[in-house]
């Protein structure tokens, strides 16, 4: 603890990049475990930030969410003293290494590095050719508008199901670089006032969902929270019927008070 006391007093050098506006948090415990799963860190409260200026435990507050099919995630980290800072998972992953930190103590004052690990770039001219992509876009801009507007309108609190099992699938998580076995699931619908047709969603095969023994064609009622996030598609599955042949746009987390009907 000697470091993280040293470190405090050059803590203002860090360089901090706070959360734009409000940010994603987690509903409970066993939803913070599953997102830290995710992201290939381990089921723990704290975590070792390391910079030239400072070695200290920090805390994950919560996350933002970005892409165009927001599957990316920035995490909302907590320092000591109470500030908050984004990172990417990665890099906080590298972080818990006891080699890291090395290369950096050893690297020149003013070089750019910022809690998210990336250097500053100069902008880049436009060339010509940039130029003329760049004329083309309207086009692909009003195709967008166009797309967005058909897009679901998705309830930000948690809202009751149901659906039915389609299929078990096999997803690359990018962060631990491995597949995690999914539940892809159809027919789903929203029920409230005005019900909402999803159609296809997925979700992590948690132990809450294994415990419930599911089948394919099983129709399922449950509580939980829909997202906007693409299923990414395994890598080097052997079994290619663990490979879902559909796009799925949106994600289920958390489901709860799961009955089979």
């Amino acid at each position: 603890m000697a470091n993280s006391a040293a470190g405090s007093n050059q803590s203002y050098l860090t360089q901090y990049i706070p959360p734009k506006g409000m940010y994603e948090q987690f509903e409970d415990e066993s939803d913070y475990f599953e997102k830290v799963k995710e992201w290939g860190l381990s089921t723990k409260k704290e975590f070792w930030y390391k910079d030239r200026y400072q070695h200290c435990l920090v805390t994950i507050k919560g996350y933002e969410i970005f892409g165009e099919t927001a599957e990316f995630n920035t995490l909302v980290i907590e320092f000591p003293d109470g500030t908050l800072t984004c990172i990417h998972p990665a890099y906080l992953k590298e972080m818990q290494s006891s080699s890291f930190g090395k290369e950096i103590i050893q690297q020149a004052p003013g070089d750019g590095n910022s809690a998210v690990g990336m250097k500053t770039k100069k902008p880049k001219a436009a060339s010509s050719a940039e130029t003329t992509v760049t004329a083309e876009k309207p086009a692909k801009k009003e195709k967008a508008k166009k797309e967005k507007a058909t897009k679901l309108v998705l309830p930000e609190e948690k809202v009751h199901f149901t659906a039915t099992v389609k299929q078990f699938a096999l997803s690359w998580n990018h962060f631990n670089e491995d597949n995690d076995e999914v539940v892809v699931f159809e027919n789903v619908r929203i029920e409230q006032a005005e019900p909402i047709e999803v159609g296809l969603a997925w979700g992590s095969h948690s132990k809450t969902l294994k415990k419930h023994e599911l089948e394919p064609g099983q129709q399922l009622e449950f509580d939980g929270k829909i997202v906007k996030k693409s299923l990414p598609k395994g890598k080097d599955v052997e079994d290619e019927s663990m490979l879902l042949d559909v796009s799925v746009a949106y994600k289920i987390n958390n489901p709860s008070k799961i009955a089979k009907k």
